[in-house]
């Protein structure tokens, strides 16, 4: 275990490296220069280049690569081209928004997802257990910028009950206002994400019901719920923690959509005020940031899989 967990440490920072190789590359072959985002319309060419001076765009591109990794291999993501300000500080002010959202939105769904996926399998010649089917796939085509807009418009202008968006200025310093400002932003993330997750532990759960281990629990005598409970839900579990791992990730990344249409401050906005700002250490702090908290959580997905399945840990030892 000791060994597959050292290797995947290492598959995880050698892809780290790689995805830093290419966001670097990739936004300076995006046309036009940086420093123009400091100086007026009206410029001079000695004002662009004290400009350019200033934030290292002059040096050579090989120059800038090394720079780059050497302040990335001491996690220092430089300062912004624009504030000046520290990438890393403003990165962990936004997250204390971005995170609580994620993962809220994350454990809501899987309250919601889990036990209506197992319900929607055991019932599935039962007219609401093809009805909660029927549910899921729907909840899969609707967009979630979409169902936000329909949210605020019921909850925030009809019925007045939440706010329709926005963050106090206080932070976690306002809770009351904090919360309430995350409702909405949380259940729409949550129940696109329930939507399909339930599809995957509907299908997990058929997969169980219909296995030989099963059977031979229920003719030694168990309840179906009983044999279920006991044997098959530790089985289902390994394949959906794969898809709950994906699913965390996706959650993330939406986040990034769902903050812009509730005006939250989170990892979104800076990453569109960035790329407007063609503001670098901005966009590279953000995509590092989020590329890392996605291959953390496929790396503690594996893991948990091998704690609950034996089989991977014999493969693994092979």
């Amino acid at each position: 275990m000791l060994r597959y967990m050292a290797r995947r440490l290492l598959i995880l920072l050698l892809s780290l490296f790689v995805a830093a190789i290419v966001l670097f590359v990739l936004l300076r072959l995006l046309p036009g220069d940086p420093a123009n985002a400091l100086v007026g319309v009206g410029a001079t060419p000695e004002q662009i280049a004290a400009a350019q001076a200033q934030i290292g765009s002059d040096q050579p591109l090989a120059v800038q690569f090394v720079t780059y990794l050497g302040d990335l291999a001491r996690f220092d993501l430089g300062k912004s081209f624009v504030s000046r300000a520290p990438v890393i500080e403003e990165i962990s002010r936004r997250l204390s928004v971005t995170l609580p959202l994620t993962l809220a939105a994350f454990l809501l769904s899987m309250l919601i997802a889990i036990p209506l996926g197992i319900l929607a399998a055991v019932k599935s010649e039962r007219w609401y257990g093809l009805l909660l089917s029927v549910v899921s796939q729907v909840g899969i085509a609707v967009p979630v910028f979409w169902l936000g807009v329909l949210l605020v418009y019921v909850f925030a202008l009809n019925l007045r009950l939440l706010p329709s968006g926005g963050f106090p200025l206080r932070g976690y310093g306002d809770p009351a206002r904090a919360v309430t400002s995350m409702v909405l932003p949380v259940l729409t993330i949550a129940l696109i994400m329930s939507a399909s997750l339930m599809r995957y532990v509907r299908a997990a759960t058929l997969e169980v019901l219909g296995s030989d281990f099963l059977r031979t629990a229920r003719a030694l005598g168990e309840s179906r719920t009983g044999a279920l409970m006991r044997h098959g839900l530790r089985n289902a579990a390994v394949p959906v923690i794969s898809v709950l791992g994906i699913e965390l990730s996706t959650t993330f990344l939406g986040a990034v959509v769902v903050e812009q249409v509730f005006s939250l401050p989170g990892m979104g906005s800076m990453l569109l005020l960035g790329i407007q700002q063609r503001d670098y250490p901005n966009i590279q702090g953000v995509l590092i940031i989020s590329t890392l908290l996605v291959l953390l959580t496929g790396f503690l997905a594996d893991l948990l899989q091998r704690v609950l399945d034996p089989r991977l840990r014999k493969e693994a030892r092979r």
